[in-house]
């Protein structure tokens, strides 16, 4: 499981003209799930991204967590993290999970996140997204399941 988490000072995601998830100040998070994936691997990516200490303290020092702040997440399905384009010009998107995978776990993650207590918005799974936000640092990271093991 990929999260490429962005502090964001504003964010929102449309599906087709509508809004549906918009936080005033927190991280976007873009989740991209594989065939291997698993709820271990879900308990492992919210307990990374709810305590990172990634926000300035009153000394400018990259700190304070999501919790510390009161931040919220803008939680964002992407299964093109998984997208390989190593041979030829298209990617190909195989090691992505299907959704009837994907968007359990996928849903798993935005309630373990809830249950720590951190607001969570969202887009539709598997729609097509307008995601707008401005990023703040800026600061971008990716975190990978397999790299606990």
């Amino acid at each position: 499981m990929k999260a490429v988490i962005q502090r964001a000072k504003d964010a929102s995601v449309t599906v087709e003209g509508k809004i549906t998830g918009e936080i005033a100040f927190g991280l976007v998070v873009l989740v991209g799930i594989t065939h291997e994936d698993s709820e271990e691997d879900v308990s492992y990516l919210v307990n990374k991204i709810a305590n990172l200490r990634i926000f300035e303290d009153e000394h400018e020092k990259m700190n304070l967590s999501l919790k510390d702040v009161g931040a919220g997440v803008l939680s964002i399905s992407q299964f093109t993290l998984y997208g390989d384009s190593r041979k030829g010009r298209r990617p190909n998107f195989m090691a992505a999970a299907k959704p009837e995978v994907a968007n359990p776990l996928y849903e798993k993650f935005n309630s373990l996140l809830r249950e720590e207590g951190i607001t969570v918005e969202t887009g539709e799974f598997g729609a097509m997204m307008d995601v707008q936000f401005t990023n703040v640092g800026p600061v971008t990271l990716i975190l990978d399941s397999d790299e606990r093991k």
